[in-house]
């Protein structure tokens, strides 16, 4: 089975991940990556009113096979919906 790395972005801290995890193929990959996100966002909230989370997928060589971003945008009201 092939190993995925899991390096993760934070919009301040860069963690690079070199144990990796052994997983079927891409599509399980980008599950897992996708599934990281709202940890990520949940932990580190923004200091100002933007930031973005990215999980970068590499593969035993090195390559780039999955990158996954969400953006998490504060807002303070009144609004006027």
């Amino acid at each position: 089975m092939p190993r995925y790395f899991f390096d993760t972005y934070d919009g301040e801290n860069a963690h690079s991940d070199e144990a990796g995890q052994e997983l079927p193929d891409n599509d399980t990959a980008k599950q897992e990556a996708q599934k990281a996100l709202p940890d990520m966002a949940k932990d580190a909230l923004p200091d100002g009113n933007y930031r973005t989370f990215v999980v970068n997928v590499r593969d035993e060589e090195g390559q780039t096979v999955v990158r996954a971003a969400l953006s998490l945008v504060m807002a303070e009201g009144p609004f006027d919906d």
